[in-house]
Formats: C-alpha cells, structure tokens, sequence
C-alpha cells in the first residue's frame, strides 16, 4: 500500500500556522485548522475501504460541525472532529492516533514467542502469539521456525495451528513461523475497492517480500500435512489474516469460535504534525479468490475449551497420523 507524504506538500506552512495560533479568544474555526482537517478527509475519501460505499456529505458534514463547534485553532483541536468522521465512517478497522499523549517511560514487555508443544498421537499444537511490530518479526520467525523443525523432526504427522489469543499485529511473521507447514504458493490477497488484488505469496516457506531477510524455511519431512487452525472471538486482524492464509488449503479445517472480525489491511499515514491515520484500505481474499467480509466463522464452531481436543481428534484420523 503506498504512502501519502506528497498529499501534505501544499499545505505545511499552514498547518505550522495553525499549530502555533491559539488563544481565549478564538475565531470558530482557523484557516490552518481548517485546511488541516480538509486534508485528512481528503485523505480518507480517497484511500478509505468504503470510498464508493459511504455518506461522504455526512462523513464531512459531521466533521466539520464538531471542528466549528470546537472553534478549533490548531491541528490538535482537530483531532476530536476527525475521530467523529471515524465514527460517521463506521468503519471498525480504522483508527487515529494522536501524537501527543504522554511518553512511557516503562519498558514494554518483551513480545511473546511462538511455542510448540508434540502432543499424543504425534499431533504439533503451534501456538501463534502477536507480532507487535516489525523489529520482533526476526526473532519471532526464527523461534517458530526452530520449533517447529524439532516437532518435525520429533516425527509430528498433524498441526493444531493455535490463533485463539492473538488480537492482531504483524500478520507475515505469522505466516513465516509456520510457513512448512502453510506450503508455497499463492495463500491469499488484499483486495482493494477497485478490485484490484496485491497476493499474499510464499516460498520455500516465506512471504516472498521477507526472503531476503528471513531466509528460507527447512522443509517439513513430511510434506503437505493435515493441519486444523483453531481461533476465538479475540482472534482479530493479522491473526483473521493468517487464518485465511489456511482457508482452501488441502486436508485443513478450523475449529472454535467465529473470529473478531476485523479482515481488512490497514496502511498508516503519518500526518505532517506527527498524529496517524490507520486507514483500512483493502479487504482480504483466500487462496480460492473468496473475499472475507466480516467475521470468519470455523468449519466447526465450539467454545474455546473443546476446541482444541475436536481438532486433535480430527487430526488422528488423517491418512498422515493413522497408525
């Protein structure tokens, strides 16, 4: 998804403008601000998922309302009316985030790693935690990837793919910690309004873009095994994503309960006085070309704690795990 930097070229000094005015005495609403806000609904009219879907007039007209009502001044004083935009959008997936909340100084904690357990009937129960960002996909990758060579090389015939406690994330770390398992090929796609589709496409066990930095995958010994995908109601976001990555693969079957429901990519526009839009932009298709719009319900729906012995018990029945 591409960015959106060159949108604010035209408008910087006078959103440097609106920054600094600001007083008791306020005009209902000031040029900057204004031209700020104008922006961002610019922006979201054209790089939203419901850009040929929603009320544009009332989306704006809620803005600007809140905005003149607010007598806003600076970019900041913008913030509310462009989250009541969000709000008229109705669009779940998006979000804004606003640079001038008080800096953390506590360390976040370190990001949970994949963990896989051989269960009887040599049954691998991969547990998939979230990726939160970037920097924690490397070793994220490697720890799944390790793990998942000793099961196999531990004899492990099926694979519980675990997605029931990840809220979201980055979604090809996901897809690289058990790319042997998920197998090559074109796994899914965003597909933009337009209709145009971006594949999600994995080699030798790696989303193809991430190759050249996370390397290949060691081949499974025992290639295109039975795998079932458990997920939950906070199964959300990149985890929906990296379900679907398994949707219309051979010998698959999920279990659990319906998913959260937020299956659209989001791309970030960093706004020229540092806030964030998180726009979704694209909804996400499968391997089969079926476009998931909502919530993703499993092949078989149980509650959280029945999940997992429904989907061994299946997984022992496979031509792969027979004795």
């Amino acid at each position: 998804m591409r960015g959106s930097a060159a949108v604010w070229a035209g408008v910087a000094g006078m959103v440097l403008g609106a920054v600094a005015c600001s007083g008791p005495d306020r005009e209902p609403m000031a040029d900057g601000a204004r031209t700020y806000l104008e922006g961002v609904l610019d922006l979201m009219e054209r790089e939203s998922l419901l850009r040929y879907e929603a009320d544009w007039a009332a989306v704006r007209g809620a803005a600007v309302r809140r905005a003149e009502q607010d007598r806003a001044q600076t970019t900041a004083q913008t913030y509310p009316a462009i989250r009541e935009a969000l709000r008229e959008l109705g669009e779940r997936h998006s979000t804004f985030l606003d640079p001038g909340a008080p800096h953390d100084e506590t360390p976040e904690p370190a990001a949970e790693l994949p963990v896989v357990d051989l269960l009887p009937d040599r049954i691998a129960h991969v547990t998939l935690p979230s990726v939160p960002d970037e920097q924690a996909g490397a070793e994220y990758v490697r720890t799944g990837r390790d793990a998942v060579a000793r099961a196999a090389a531990r004899g492990a015939c099926g694979w519980v793919v675990d997605l029931r406690f990840n809220p979201g994330g980055d979604m090809f770390p996901l897809l690289a910690a058990v790319g042997a398992v998920l197998g090559d090929g074109t796994v899914g796609s965003f597909v933009t309004p337009d209709g145009k589709r971006t594949p999600w496409v994995v080699r030798n066990g790696t989303p193809a873009e991430q190759l050249p930095t996370w390397g290949p995958a060691r081949p499974l010994p025992r290639p295109a095994p039975p795998v079932a995908v458990l997920t939950s109601d906070r199964t959300a976001s990149a985890a929906e994503a990296a379900a679907i990555a398994f949707r219309g693969r051979p010998d698959t079957r999920s279990f659990g309960e319906t998913t959260r429901g937020l299956t659209t990519a989001n791309e970030a526009h960093r706004l020229p006085d540092g806030a964030m839009l998180l726009l979704a932009g694209a909804h996400e298709a499968d391997r089969t070309g079926r476009i998931h719009r909502g919530p993703l319900t499993p092949d078989e729906q149980l509650d959280e704690e029945r999940a997992l012995p429904a989907a061994t018990k299946w997984l022992s029945t496979r031509p792969a795990c027979r004795p």
